[in-house]
């Protein structure tokens, strides 16, 4: 089975558009097969918005394992000033990301990564829904790595279901930064934040 979080350019095209309405804005995003939650928004990540539009974004936001772009998205509209990075595994989202940004007239850099296999630079901020399905070792593996691409006062920000997780990835959170805390508890999912308090 090609999964998601894999590069499955093999799989047949099949586009299709729904919408998704956030804090006042209407969303048109195309999907196609091989993404992940290809017919709708995922609970996970609209939980995942709520939490960021709280925070006070700036500087340069990582967009880690982007799908098909509405974490970039919806940011990039929100907070314009942002310098939008976009990054996944699957050429397809990738594709899509830079698709969708473009028809919502946001400006983002979309490019395809295995994490941060292909990341040159750190961020102000760096936001993922994490593939779950991947394994512990594959997103601990994102954890680490995250800490190492975040400028001083930089924060990681991530949500996780409760039963898929999100208590032993906390403690692995705080294992990494020394710090984590749950700043969104919502229909079962957590959002994390943990801050790079060093050089």
């Amino acid at each position: 089975m090609a999964h998601y979080f894999t590069d499955n350019r093999n799989l047949e095209e099949n586009r299709k558009e729904h919408s998704f309405r956030f804090s006042g804005h209407l969303y048109t995003f195309v999907t196609d097969n091989g993404v992940f939650s290809k017919t709708e928004v995922d609970r996970g990540t609209e939980i995942l918005l709520k939490a960021c539009v709280k925070e006070k974004l700036d500087g340069r936001v990582l967009d880690l394992g982007c799908g098909y772009g509405v974490v970039s998205v919806v940011l990039k509209t929100v907070y314009p000033w942002l310098e939008m990075t976009a990054v996944d595994i699957n050429p397809r989202a990738v594709e899509l990301t830079e698709l969708n940004c473009a028809g919502s007239h946001v400006k983002c850099t979309a490019f395809v990564s295995d994490g941060f296999a292909a990341v040159d630079k750190t961020f102000s901020h760096i936001i993922t829904n994490p593939p779950i399905r991947a394994g512990k070792k594959v997103i601990y593996g994102m954890f680490e790595d995250a800490y190492a691409h975040l400028e001083k006062h930089g924060t990681l920000l991530a949500v996780i279901r409760r039963k898929q997780g999100a208590e032993s990835a906390l403690r692995k959170l705080e294992e990494i930064f020394g710090n984590c805390e749950v700043i969104s508890r919502d229909k079962g999912y957590w959002v994390l934040k943990s801050t790079r308090l060093t050089d």
